[in-house]
């Protein structure tokens, strides 16, 4: 089985994709790098594996990385440290067009760092279940993703990026020319999601990862501005059974692919 072989809508599984894993490095045939893209647009639900294959694509290819869900969580983060009420609509959104977001570009031996108003922010913090339960709510605010988004546009204009978050194929840059969806089963996002809280010392239940999952598909397919969907000429991958590497592996030969056909 060839690992680009299409079904009717561009969707490969993690059996096709094993099919062709491990077997050389970055593109078939073990040429040059593909490249460069303006952009690479990677979009999914939480827990399909976006960041982590984002960060790695990067790396591999020497682009800058952008998890545009770390800027809604900054937002979110800042009104709880700032005692700003979040339904405060307006104070939200002015929050957000005054947002000092950076990150670095990530390298084999490190993870980019995040600057939010000039300094180093722990991931954990913006990841900490007291943003999680209420990220959603405010990331769909029209204030707050018009400021946001204006940013991420901002950003990608200077190319060479690997963007990654839920509407960035069909809303930020409808334009980018490879557009990807990860997307695993509930049982296996509910896995990493349980996995990732315990791996940060914090207390987990499985069940309670998948409903906290399913909350935030609802909240992220239902709300008016740029809900989660799949854009038109997306790729999609599901991730199920797959290492990170062989993801990896699978995007960098999509972007190989794309290179060939344009």
């Amino acid at each position: 089985m060839t690992l680009w072989a299409w079904g009717y809508n561009g969707v490969v599984s993690g059996s096709t994709a094993k099919a062709g894993a491990g077997k050389h490095q970055g593109t078939p045939g073990g040429g040059s790098p593909p490249g460069p893209f303006s952009a690479i647009a990677i979009d999914g639900p939480g827990a399909a594996g976006k960041t982590t294959v984002g960060r790695a694509l990067a790396v591999h290819l020497g682009y800058r990385f952008l998890d545009t869900g770390l800027m809604y969580r900054a937002v979110t983060w800042l009104a709880l440290q700032q005692g700003v009420s979040l339904e405060d609509t307006e104070a939200l959104a002015a929050l957000a067009r005054s947002l000092d977001f950076l990150v670095t570009t990530p390298t084999e031996a490190e993870e980019e760092v995040v600057l939010v108003e000039g300094r180093p922010v722990l991931r954990d913090w913006l990841r900490s279940l007291e943003v999680e339960e209420r990220v959603s709510e405010v990331s769909a605010l029209a204030g707050v993703r018009e400021a946001l988004v204006a940013k991420q546009r901002a950003l990608a204009q200077e190319g060479r990026v690997v963007m990654v978050g839920r509407d960035i194929g069909t809303n930020v840059l409808p334009d980018a020319p490879l557009k990807v969806y990860l997307d695993a089963s509930p049982e296996e996002r509910a896995r990493r999601r349980y996995l990732e809280r315990r791996g940060r010392g914090e207390e987990a239940d499985p069940g309670e990862a998948r409903r906290e999952l399913e909350r935030r598909d609802r909240l992220d397919k239902g709300r008016q501005v740029a809900p989660l969907r799949i854009a038109e000429d997306a790729k999609v991958v599901l991730t199920d059974g797959l290492s990170v590497e062989e993801v990896t592996e699978l995007l960098l030969k999509l972007a190989w692919a794309h290179q060939a056909d344009s």
